[in-house]
């Protein structure tokens, strides 16, 4: 079993004694209804390491992912490509970047 296909099952949200909602955590077994849930991980780029849980009545996954970082400067772009291992885990790889021509701003249009 590859380590991003643990999973963990969540039995729901609870009240304690003073209202506030706790979050109780249950060791899945891959037998509840979210046997059927993606795990995704990606690689390379601002998001290697990640690991998604893609509910199953979200479909299947997107074959493609772009990530666009804005920050003070110009906005970063990247592109994630699907790549299937089973029937509900999977890898997304970081699309190496295109070389785009610079533009010469000498040369009149």
């Amino acid at each position: 079993m590859l380590p991003w296909t643990a999973r963990r099952a969540y039995s729901g949200w609870s009240r304690n004694e003073r209202g506030s909602a706790e979050l109780s955590e249950d060791a899945g077994t891959g037998t509840d209804e979210a046997a059927d849930d993606a795990v995704l991980l990606f690689v390379g780029g601002p998001l290697d390491g990640r690991v998604e849980i893609r509910a199953a009545r979200h479909g299947d996954p997107l074959p493609t992912i772009t990530h666009v970082h804005l920050h003070g400067g110009p906005k970063v772009v990247h592109r994630y490509d699907l790549q299937t291992l089973t029937d509900s885990a999977g890898v997304y790889t970081l699309r190496p970047r295109e070389q785009q021509p610079a533009r010469d701003e000498s040369v009149a249009d």
